[in-house]
């Protein structure tokens, strides 16, 4: 399994998300968010899937950016137009 974290413009955003991945059979859990990637709303979604999905079926309005956790740090795998 590969962990994600996708990180918010509002905690609303966050919370709807974090249902739409316990929809897919992901875990998912609320989460600060780490300071290196965002200061936004303050909460992520740490998730875990074994094959993510084309990033565009996960794009909410509220969602800054979805990037991959590797060893070396993060992989950006979308981010949102400004």
């Amino acid at each position: 399994m590969r962990q994600y974290i996708a990180t918010f413009f509002s905690h609303f955003g966050a919370v709807r998300f974090q249902h739409l991945c316990v929809e897919r059979g992901w875990q998912a859990q609320l989460r600060p968010v780490p300071r290196s990637l965002s200061s936004s709303c303050g909460t992520c979604v740490v998730f875990q899937a074994a094959a993510l999905e084309a990033a565009e079926s996960l794009q909410t309005p509220e969602l800054e950016q979805l990037v991959l956790q590797c060893d070396n740090g993060y992989e950006v795998v979308y981010t949102a137009a400004e």
